[in-house]
Parts: structure tokens; sequence; C-alpha cells
């Protein structure tokens, strides 16, 4: 994805214009990259869930050719988007479930200039670093891929207050398994856009390591898989 074809048709947005951002973003970390709005997600060439479900699977060989916005725009929505306005414990309903609805999975989309963070209540791409990282999935063809989705999880979204229904939610090995499964649920989604879309995707594993600095992680945030999308070769 070339990052001019969108700079010249969006805007900065005013959660960037100074300050810090919902996510921890500060605008003058970053000096060349912008916002990158996607348009409206739409399903007028994705095949039928049954259909999917038959072509599911994973595919390593994986083109350079890049996705179209409006791609990346189902794609992005249909892993962990908002689908519905009103949800339990005030938050916006998404396409995967979650522990409590915690949420606490962030989606880190590495493109050939630069990482961003996939902001799915504007349904946006936030920047968060310059340069080319996609190098850090670990996965030679990764290198070369398009896109390298990196599952995230911010461990201070789970919500430890008194009017948490879920008694164990603060035990770390519960919420181990909080956030593996729920990593499942939106690799799954990703995996059956793909099919419908006629491109190729591989859930593995990641560098866990430098992408802490590269990504500008915080101290509860927690890398754990990795997943490549593009076309076939």
């Amino acid at each position: 994805m070339n990052r001019r074809k969108f700079v010249k048709v969006i805007p900065s947005l005013a959660i960037l214009s100074g300050g810090v951002s919902a996510y921890g973003l500060k605008a003058l970390d970053l000096q060349e990259l912008k916002p990158i709005v996607l348009p409206k997600p739409d399903n007028l060439e994705s095949k039928p869930l049954f259909n999917s479900l038959m072509d599911r699977k994973t595919t390593r060989n994986i083109s350079e050719k890049e996705l179209p916005v409006q791609i990346m725009s189902n794609l992005l929505w249909s892993a962990f988007g908002v689908n519905r306005e009103t949800l339990g414990f005030n938050k916006k309903g998404r396409t995967a479930p979650s522990a409590s609805n915690s949420q606490e999975i962030d989606l880190y989309v590495v493109l050939l200039e630069g990482v961003y963070i996939y902001e799915p209540i504007n349904h946006q791409l936030l920047p968060v670093a310059e340069g080319d990282f996609r190098s850090r999935s670990v996965y030679k063809g990764g290198a070369f891929a398009p896109v390298n989705i990196f599952f995230v999880v911010d461990l201070s979204r789970y919500d430890l207050g008194p009017t948490q229904p879920d008694p164990n939610i603060g035990d770390p090995e519960v919420q181990k398994s909080y956030y593996y499964t729920d990593t499942g649920f939106i690799a799954q989604n990703i995996y059956l856009y793909a099919a419908s879309a006629g491109l190729a995707a591989w859930f593995h594993n990641c560098d866990k390591v430098n992408t802490i600095k590269d990504f500008k992680l915080k101290p509860t945030q927690r890398v754990l898989f990795a997943q490549t999308v593009g076309y076939p070769e």
C-alpha cells in the first residue's frame, strides 16, 4: 500500500494534532506518516460464508502486490471492526468476542512505509512508527508481503473494578487463556475474509522482542502473534 496515495486524499485528524491520543500516540513523534481514514467496508464481492469456510486455508506464498484501500478496509473491519453501536460495559460491539467485552487485543498493521494501529471506532489507521518493519513477522515472505497484522494484548483493558462480573479476570493465567482465545477469534475472521476475497493469509509466530521497541509498546502490552495477508503468488 503506497502511503502517498492516501496522503493526497485524507486530512490530518484532530486526534493527532497535538497531545496524546487514546492509544498513547504522540503527534510530534511522527514527522511523515499520516492517519489513513479507511472507506466504509462493503461486501459486494465477498463469497457466502459456507463457501468461505470451504476455501479457508493457510497460504504461505504471498505476492508483494499491494492491497487496494477498499480491501484493506474490509479486511480490518472483518477482523475486529465495530458492527453494533451499543453493547455491554458501555462499549460498541465488535465482529469478534472478547472476555467481559474487554476488547483487549490491538491490531498493529505493518505496511511498507510504517506501522499503524487499527482504530475501529472511526475505522482508521493511526501511525505508530515510520519505516519498514515487516521482517518482524519472522517469516521471509513477510518481509515482502503487503500487510502483516500483529496481535498485541493490552492487559490494562481488563476491568478489575467491583462491578466486574468475572471474579477471576485479575488472575494472570486466566487472562492468558482469554487473550489467546480472543486472538484466535480475530485471526479466524481474517482467514474467512481472506477466503471470501481470494486473498492469501497465514497466522504465525513473530519477533516478540524487537517489536516492543519498534511499536513503542507500553509495559502492559504483550506481542502475541502475527498474520500475513496479501494476494497469493
